[in-house]
Order: structure tokens, then C-alpha cells, then sequence
């Protein structure tokens, strides 16, 4: 793998069946890769997840390439015009489960960093990888433990680019500079559970709930900012009731979403809901997951750095955006590094036939470099 161009080290790593939790040895061929060009290789194993802390150098200001080998499943694999762990090259793009998110991003970090280090063998600062098998999963022995590892020997990160497929048409055009918080609710409503003909001996959770719950989805909750849409909120799941069509339900359970801006945290958005639950004077239970706080890199060198790369390579200037889900931006933006996510064309990710064009994977391995050079040359 250590003389592999672009496209044949995604195809290493496409081939590599790491469905979540499973490394599946990706992070074994990227250690064999970055040990080659002097890195410090540094498993980490958390429960049922295997994370990556590489370095090269001691010193600051410390870059850090963030990424993860684990791929959501492929669906039924008879569904895919080619095989979803077998790389394929198909009219210039490169078939394959993960080949956008983020196996052909991991390949262009990996020949990034070998034509810098060639080429600036005495650079300044520090190279990092920060590697996990964790990001498509449950998110909670991945990235968030590597980095309360590093913060509690006070090893810092200064600049990460996070290779998430961020760009729309063409490689480049979109850099998310930011991500908004993502605040979870599972709330139960609680009734009492009898025969629809005999209501008065009954009560009914739904009938309860709703007009609480049209007043939570009729909610302004902020106006946004210049670079944050204004607070979502969203229920994704809504059920109650045994199935019959003459039972009362006993309980009504609703799970919702915020994704929020800076403008709010998530205290202001519980105790909003609780204060709208209790005035409807529901009798429930509620169980909060916060799943990231908001984050933002508006301004410095890894965001001047990354524009100028991107514009020498593509001739056209980038535009900056904080949409979209999360992603392991949120864990290590808090310790104070500036956190951009640069990668592929993100149209095919977590779909059938997932594919990346192999040009766009060549032309970020160039941007990538050029980050560096800027940086730490």
C-alpha cells in the first residue's frame, strides 16, 4: 500500500467489509502506510470500537487529519450493479460501499501526507490522524473517547480537517466550516389504557398530548445567524396504542430532534419543552440525548489555508456552509481547534450503488497538500 496512488489505496480500504463497528483491518493498512513516513502509531480500543491516534513530530501547532473506516451496511447486495465491497472502476468513478463516505477521503489524506513529508521533510508543527470505526454507529467509543484521551495528557489539536463528503457538484465547491447542536427527546406520555366505548373510565394519552405537542412543532425557537438557519425542531417517531382498534392507549411515545444554532444550548431548548409540557399538565417521562453542541470555524489559518488550496486546484472560489447532519467535528471543535470538513461529492453516500469520481479523489489528495504546504511548510 505505501507506493499505492489515490485510487488503488481507496480500493485497500473499499474491500475491507468495516460495516459498524468493524475496523475490519483498514486502520492496520493505514498504520502500515503512516509508520512508513515516521508516525507514531497509537491503537486505541474502547468497548466495541477500534480508534487510531497517529503523529508525526512533537511540537506545535498540530494538524490533524479526522476520519472513519467504518461504512454503513450496503443493503441487499444484489440491489447494487457491482459487488459493494469489491472497488470497481466504472466509467471514471469508483464504485463501492464507503468510496465517498469516507474510504476515498482516507486514501487522499494518506497521499497527501506522503507527497508533503517527501517534499518538506523538515516541516514545522505536526501531522495527526485521528481514526475511528465509530462515526456511522452510536458515536460513543469513537472519536469522543480519543479526544477525552488527548485532553487529559493535555495533547492538543490545533487545525483538523474532517473528510466528510461535504461538496455538492464538484469537489471543493462547499466546505462546512461549522454544524449545528443536535439535541434528542424521547418523551412518554403517560393515560390510562380502557375500552374506546367507555371513555369516561379511561384517558387517553394522544388526545392529551396533542395540542402540547402542535404547540412544540408551531414553536419559533430562534431567528438563526449569519451562518446558522434558524433552531429545527422535528418528531421523527410517534407511536401508541396495542394494535386494536377499541383500546384506549395506555401510553404515547414521541421521539424529536433538535438541530440548533449558537443562537440557543440546549438548556434553553429542555427547559422550553418542560415548561410547554407542564402547562398542558401532561403526566410524562422524558429522556434527553445530546448528542453535540454547536460549532463554528469562521475565521483563521486552517479556513485561509483551505479556500486558497481549493481555489489553486479547482480555479474557483469555495462557499462556506454549516448544513447537514453532525459529525465528529462536534467532539474536537470543543477543545478548542479550528474544525473544517472537506471531501467528496456527497451525492450517492448511504445509498445503493455508492460511488465517487476518481478525479474528484485525485484533485482533493491535491487540495489536501496544499492545506499543508500552507500550514506547516
Amino acid at each position: 500500500m505505501i507506493d499505492l496512488d489515490v485510487i488503488e489505496i481507496a480500493k485497500e480500504l473499499i474491500n475491507r467489509r468495516s460495516v459498524t463497528p468493524e475496523d475490519a483491518g483498514c486502520q492496520d493498512e493505514m498504520k502500515a502506510f503512516l509508520g512508513s513516513l515516521g508516525f507514531n502509531n497509537e491503537t486505541m480500543v474502547f468497548e466495541d470500537t477500534t480508534n487510531l491516534w497517529s503523529r508525526k513530530g512533537t511540537e506545535g501547532p498540530v494538524f490533524c487529519f479526522a476520519g472513519h473506516t467504518d461504512v454503513v451496511p450496503s443493503g441487499p447486495e444484489s440491489s447494487w450493479e457491482t459487488p459493494p465491497f469489491t472497488a470497481t472502476e466504472v466509467d471514471g468513478y469508483l464504485h463501492g460501499r464507503g468510496a465517498a463516505d469516507m474510504k476515498g477521503s482516507l486514501a487522499a489524506m494518506l497521499v497527501a501526507t506522503r507527497e508533503f513529508v517527501r517534499d518538506y521533510p523538515d516541516h514545522k508543527g505536526s501531522i495527526a490522524y485521528l481514526i475511528t470505526s465509530d462515526e456511522e454507529g452510536p458515536f460513543i467509543n469513537g472519536t469522543t473517547r480519543v479526544v477525552d484521551t488527548l485532553e487529559a495528557r493535555n495533547e492538543k489539536i490545533d487545525w483538523c480537517i474532517v473528510g466528510e463528503p461535504s461538496s455538492t457538484d464538484n469537489v471543493g465547491d462547499i466546505v462546512k466550516n461549522g454544524r449545528r447542536g443536535s439535541l434528542t427527546g424521547d418523551l412518554v406520555v403517560k393515560g390510562v389504557q380502557g375500552h374506546v366505548a367507555y371513555p369516561h373510565l379511561a384517558s387517553n394519552p394522544v388526545h392529551k398530548a396533542s395540542t402540547a405537542l402542535a404547540e412544540l412543532a408551531e414553536s419559533h425557537w430562534d431567528n438563526g445567524n449569519d451562518y446558522f438557519p434558524p433552531t429545527s425542531f422535528q418528531i421523527s417517531n410517534i407511536h401508541a396504542g396495542t394494535g386494536a382498534g377499541n383500546v384506549i392507549p395506555g401510553e404515547l411515545h414521541v421521539c424529536f430532534n433538535f438541530r440548533f444554532s449558537t443562537e440557543v444550548t440546549n438548556d434553553i431548548l429542555i427547559d422550553r419543552v418542560t415548561k410547554v409540557l407542564d402547562k398542558h399538565d401532561l403526566e410524562y417521562d422524558i429522556k434527553w440525548t445530546f448528542n453535540g453542541q454547536p460549532f463554528l470555524t469562521d475565521t483563521g489559518a486552517l479556513l485561509e489555508a483551505t479556500t486558497a488550496a481549493i481555489e489553486e486546484v479547482n480555479g474557483i472560489p469555495t462557499t462556506l456552509s454549516t448544513a447537514g447532519g453532525t459529525s465528529d467535528g462536534r467532539f474536537i471543535a470543543p477543545t478548542g481547534a479550528q474544525v473544517i470538513e472537506l471531501g467528496p461529492v456527497n451525492a450517492t453516500i448511504h445509498k445503493i450503488n455508492e460511488c465517487v469520481k476518481m478525479a474528484d479523489l485525485e484533485a482533493l489528495a491535491k487540495m489536501y497538500y496544499g492545506i499543508l504546504v500552507r500550514l506547516l511548510a
